[in-house]
């Protein structure tokens, strides 16, 4: 008794001790006021902003920042497999391992990525805003995007590994062809013909 008195005062009232002092993790008010902060500018001020602005040609800023999500989606999806899933985790159940083990310290610092990640994902409704396509600002899309670094944030605060990972494993996953297809598309229509698999990417974006 006296051990699981231990672990709820110190994981379950104050948060997974590992990881208290970084950017972030010690409060959720401040992931709170950014992710409201984000669904004002993107609903209300930015296109107030752009109402009587030319659209902006970003099509190859949109490029390098797809391909990069690339490459950060790819070795988030590493990370969180070497520390787990690729088969030291259990896909069953498998706790959360709360000790100062090179893995279990891997996995932590992997899921604090993987909430930094959902910040940066920011700039797919702000490129939406740069080139005045604001019917695709959905409610839904803001929605999807603002309330997904919140959500995360109760996961790195309190379960930094185990099974709470595993969103971000297949969700990492998912992200490789979607920014791949966005990239290409990016380019411009002649690449049209090398995005047949266009038809799967809903499919996969709703198993994340």
């Amino acid at each position: 008794m006296d051990l699981i008195y231990d672990v709820y005062n110190q994981v379950i009232q104050s948060g997974d001790p590992r990881v208290k002092d970084w950017p972030l993790v010690q409060s959720p008010f401040p992931t709170l006021a950014i992710c409201l902060s984000y669904g004002f500018f993107v609903k209300v001020i930015g296109p107030r902003l752009m109402r009587d602005q030319p659209a902006l040609n970003i099509r190859w800023v949109m490029v390098i920042y797809n391909l990069f999500m690339v490459g950060l989606s790819s070795w988030l999806f590493w990370r969180l497999g070497i520390y787990g899933w690729f088969g030291k985790y259990d896909y069953r159940c498998q706790p959360v391992d709360y000790s100062s083990s090179p893995e279990a310290l891997g996995m932590a610092s992997s899921a604090y990525f993987y909430y930094i990640t959902k910040f940066v994902e920011f700039a797919d409704t702000f490129f939406f805003l740069a080139r005045k396509k604001f019917d695709h600002i959905s409610t839904l899309h803001v929605i999807h995007h603002g309330i997904m670094p919140m959500s995360v944030w109760w996961g790195m605060k309190y379960a930094p590994g185990g099974h709470s990972s595993f969103f971000g494993f297949i969700n990492s996953f998912v992200h490789i062809p979607m920014y791949l297809y966005y990239g290409l598309s990016a380019i411009g229509p002649h690449m049209n013909k090398y995005l047949f698999w266009k038809k799967y990417m809903t499919s996969l974006q709703m198993v994340s």
